[in-house]
């Protein structure tokens, strides 16, 4: 198992070291400064760049240009429990994108690791002291 490892550099600001990078997340104001993305915010970011990643993915292992290449990500939440309850990715492929191909790359995207974390979640162990 990989230890993270999370501090608190003041404020609402909360940090953690992972992999040699500090990832800063804030609060938005006027709780925290708005300084740095929410903790959910960098959840949301990495849905649609992990999807991004395989996709670009398929698309260089065939040689193509990823030239315009763009995902919109739209996010719902339950409003009664303030939880996400549907995501929704939209591919632009890239200029002249081989239409033949439009399938295989909506089937690359939904490899990603964070959607099938999502699909099959873990447990979660939380303890003190």
């Amino acid at each position: 198992m990989s230890d993270m490892q999370i501090t608190f550099p003041g404020g609402k600001k909360v940090a953690a070291q992972w992999h040699g990078f500090e990832i800063m997340t804030d609060q938005p104001a006027p709780v925290g400064e708005g300084s740095a993305p929410t903790p959910f915010d960098l959840f949301l970011a990495s849905l649609g760049t992990c999807a991004g990643i395989f996709a670009l993915g398929f698309i260089q292992s065939r040689g193509l240009s990823a030239e315009g290449l763009g995902i919109a990500v739209s996010f719902e939440r339950d409003e009664a429990t303030h939880l996400l309850s549907r995501t929704v990715m939209k591919i632009t492929p890239p200029k002249d994108f081989p239409a033949k191909y439009l399938p295989a790359l909506v089937k690359a995207a939904e490899q990603c690791l964070v959607k099938r974390t999502m699909d099959n979640p873990p447990k979660f162990e939380i303890t003190a002291g």
